[in-house]
């Protein structure tokens, strides 16, 4: 198949309908018509014999055959808009659609309240977040960047850590009014206590807690096991029972006197963060400024 002009215009239409998610934002992001769109992506399914996506009144989904050639084709398609910041002059601009995959408890407990600040920051660019429990294809699915807690999995994505967030103990002072002070972990035994689904496993985590190179597992008895982390938090404010969270999250509810820190000689214990890039290309400048926003925001 000779090469032409119009192929590469179709694969642009084409990624503009996935990344938009349909006809109509494809449309407007590329500054034509709808029918333009359709007409393109058409035409691109004649040329290469093969029906690239499904489309409905309501949705549009790539095709088997769809997805197959979308993954080859995008990353040369992130090459030419490389290719195309750099011979512009703006490889440190921050502008343009950041689309983010963000673990869900980044964006339960860190974020809110601080996007706002980050779009300020950046006039001319436009967020869109996606909230999932794992990184899932980022080629695919039009992803620039995906940010998640945990030891990656070995994969084919660029993987950078971030942060090492410490984990705290806490309860309420209602519960500890009520219950009483747990002394040292060991104690919890007999306390109620929040367990957390790690959606890896979808087992609770366990309890441990760190000092030094002592590392102590402690099994606790727990009648409320959550997957939603704004929850849990909801539910330890509330004197639910104890819980373990992020120093990050805990912080200014522990100065507030809303939630008291449990074992602080015990709390060695980190948990890393890291950022995931479907491009072995340098990141972009949009890119580079929301992994430090997040940076700062963990901090």
């Amino acid at each position: 198949m000779a090469f032409d002009g119009r192929l590469l215009s179709g694969v642009s239409v084409l990624s503009a309908v996935i990344e938009g998610g349909s006809f109509v934002r494809a449309a407007d992001a590329l500054g034509i018509t709808t029918s333009g769109v359709s007409r393109a992506i058409s035409r691109l399914e004649e040329r290469l014999g093969a029906r690239l996506l499904d489309r409905t009144t309501r949705s549009v989904a790539l095709t088997d055959e769809g997805r197959r050639f979308y993954e080859r084709v995008k990353p040369s398609l992130t090459d030419i808009e490389d290719a195309a910041t750099v011979a512009s002059g703006a490889a440190n601009i921050v502008r343009g659609r950041l689309r983010v995959n963000i673990d869900p408890v980044v964006s339960q407990l860190i974020l809110p309240g601080r996007l706002g600040k980050f779009l300020d920051l950046h006039p001319d660019l436009s967020l869109d977040c996606v909230t999932r429990e794992h990184v899932g294809d980022l080629v695919a699915d039009g992803i620039d960047v995906a940010v998640r807690f945990g030891e990656p999995s070995p994969s084919s994505l660029i993987i950078r850590k971030l942060a090492d967030l410490r984990v705290v103990t806490v309860a309420a002072p209602g519960y500890l009014k009520l219950r009483g002070r747990p002394e040292h972990p060991n104690d919890l035994a007999t306390h109620a206590c929040i367990d957390f689904r790690d959606p890896m496993t979808r087992q609770p985590y366990a309890w441990e807690f760190h000092k030094g190179r002592k590392i102590l597992s402690v099994k606790t008895k727990s009648r409320l096991l959550l997957s939603d982390a704004a929850t849990m938090l909801t539910e330890t404010l509330a004197g639910t029972g104890i819980a373990q969270v992020f120093e990050v999250v805990a912080n200014d509810l522990i100065e507030a006197g809303k939630l008291v820190e449990l074992f602080p000689e015990w709390a060695e214990e980190t948990f890393p963060l890291y950022a995931y890039y479907p491009s072995r290309h340098h990141p972009a400048a949009k890119v580079r400024a929301f992994v430090d926003f997040i940076r700062a925001a963990v901090r």
